[in-house]
């Protein structure tokens, strides 16, 4: 009765001890895939120029909504590209919410008309919601930046926004209309063309009279 008793204890001595190495075992690994952050499910945007608040969410089109938080949503945790504009030189404002529900994530500020391009800004004061504070930084804005605001409901004039990608998306440059049609640089370009070959050719006209000149009055001394 006595063996049978240790061996019981030993065998539930260790029952417990490999329920133990389980339980520590898994711990880790419950402690290492943290809870995904909540997908935003819409975008506030406000203005000078815009009566109230505009809405923007899966709703009224997830290609525009994508679109419009692709504009955004790299700035997040970017480290920031320029210094601020001169007050004078950013143009109107619009300021984007990114919301998840009724509660606001992320707010930015964006200058589709900025002189150079379109400029962004994070401000570091963040939505109390959550408790963010981050720092306060000023990036490109991207080139399609007044267009996908245009389609969100922002008054602003159509532009031929066609060039992607840059410095955190936008190149900080200033471009106008025309360089950024292909048919008015073609003619540009052939006119540029013209005017360098009626160059050429007047050079050289003026070299070949100048040769038979000099030639003629060789003959006539010999």
């Amino acid at each position: 009765m006595v063996r049978g008793a240790i061996k019981k204890l030993i065998t539930g001595a260790g029952a417990i001890a490999v329920a133990t190495m389980l339980t520590l075992g898994a711990a880790p690994a419950a402690h290492a895939a943290p809870k995904p952050a909540p997908k935003p499910t819409s975008v506030q945007i406000v203005g000078n120029d815009i009566d109230g608040t505009l809405i923007v969410d899966p709703a009224a089109g997830s290609r525009l909504f994508d679109a419009l938080l692709a504009e955004v949503s790299w700035m997040g945790t970017a480290t920031p590209q320029t210094t601020a504009p001169k007050a004078d030189k950013l143009g109107v404002k619009y300021t984007l919410t990114v919301m998840q529900k009724t509660a606001p994530q992320m707010v930015y500020e964006l200058y589709p008309n900025a002189a150079g391009g379109p400029r962004a800004h994070r401000p570091a004061k963040q939505p109390s919601a959550i408790g963010k504070t981050t720092a306060d930084g000023w990036f490109y804005g991207r080139l399609t930046m007044s267009e996908t605001l245009r389609l969100s409901g922002v008054p602003l004039k159509a532009k031929p926004d066609v060039l992607p990608g840059g410095i955190g998306g936008g190149i900080g440059t200033d471009l106008k209309s025309g360089e950024l049609d292909p048919v008015a640089g073609m003619s540009h370009f052939l006119s540029e063309m013209r005017r360098l070959l009626l160059l050429n050719g007047a050079v050289l006209a003026v070299i070949v009279f100048g040769l038979a000149g000099i030639a003629f009055m060789i003959r006539r001394k010999v």
